[in-house]
């Protein structure tokens, strides 16, 4: 179903641009103990967790945006705040991201599910008495309900939340390409290429650095970078295969989207319809917000962070109707 959210911006941080950037560049980091675990994986590579402080409620699994990690503003402060409530609380880095480079050539994408599965299974082989859920944002949330819709009723979560999803990743390369929302782009290309960077020591490593170095576009990262390396047929192929949109029917778990409609980084029309959700899906759509933004407050330059509210309730009250 689709709903109305209460969200009511601050009126402070007009537009979608200034509810995007205040949470990325103005707030400063929410404090939150951390304690790193690495995780091997079966084809050799690493993933890095960061637990928040143990508690004794159920298990959360926080997946970060593009080129995000626990520092991001986003993924902290949902840690602190989901650890103040007894959830147990768990960023999962992707591959790379947690400030090592990753061993093998290919690192991480929108579409990639099974380190998540993995880490997934590793939960439950911990806390087997535990409800378990998964938080995902912007790209960590379009592959977040990508997994969920293709594994259906097989699914090992009891629910799930995903907030600012690029549901057509297509779209999300055109919409960054106008106005203001260039910026974002060009911002998140130079740490693409750093990531990429870091490996020209690497053995065998096959990419022309250089190359990359020129490439200006989202599209045409992920035709030279994203694509090849994960064993996509070209760009438009990984675009169509891993964009979420298509596999939203399949979804099997309680779920909630939260989605702005003013976000910079897609069109009003990138947003799924009615006939695409599953009823297990509630949809819940905000006029403003930005993206990853959802900044609220009365008092100037005194926030109040929506999210932070909204995600733990939600689970807490799915949570309580499951048991």
């Amino acid at each position: 179903m689709i709903v109305n959210s209460d969200f009511k911006p601050a009126w402070w941080l007009p537009g979608p641009h200034l509810q995007t950037l205040w949470p990325n560049i103005i707030r400063p980091r929410p404090r939150v103990a951390l304690t790193r675990e690495r995780i091997e994986l079966p084809d050799g590579d690493f993933l890095d967790l960061d637990w928040a402080p143990q508690r004794n409620g159920p298990v959360v699994l926080i997946l970060h945006g593009l080129e995000g990690s626990s520092k991001s503003g986003y993924a902290a402060g949902i840690l602190k705040a989901l650890a103040s409530r007894d959830f147990q609380a768990v960023l999962m880095h992707a591959r790379g991201t947690s400030g090592e480079p990753n061993r093998l050539a290919r690192a991480y994408h929108a579409g990639q599910t099974e380190d998540m599965a993995h880490v997934v299974t590793l939960l439950q082989q911990r806390y087997p008495d535990r409800k378990l859920a998964a938080v995902g944002y912007s790209l960590g949330g379009n592959a977040l309900l990508k997994w969920l819709g293709e594994t259906g009723e097989k699914n090992a979560l009891d629910c799930a939340v995903a907030v600012s999803v690029p549901f057509r990743l297509a779209d999300a390369h055109k919409r960054l390409q106008k106005g203001f929302s260039r910026m974002y782009q060009r911002h998140l290309m130079g740490k693409m290429k750093q990531a990429v960077r870091r490996k020209q020591y690497y053995k065998d490593y096959p990419l022309d650095i250089a190359a990359v170095e020129k490439l200006v576009t989202f599209r045409e990262f992920d035709d030279m970078v994203t694509a090849p390396l994960n064993g996509f047929d070209g760009v438009d192929d990984y675009y169509r295969r891993s964009s979420s949109r298509q596999y939203l029917a399949g979804i099997s778990r309680p779920t909630l989207i939260i989605h702005a409609t003013d976000d910079p980084f897609m069109f009003e029309d990138t947003v799924p319809g009615l006939d695409e959700l599953s009823r297990h899906i509630t949809f819940e759509a905000s006029p403003k917000g930005g993206h990853v933004g959802f900044v609220a407050g009365r008092i100037p330059f005194v926030a109040n962070y929506w999210l932070e509210h909204r995600v733990p309730e939600w689970l807490g009250a799915i949570i309580t109707e499951t048991t």
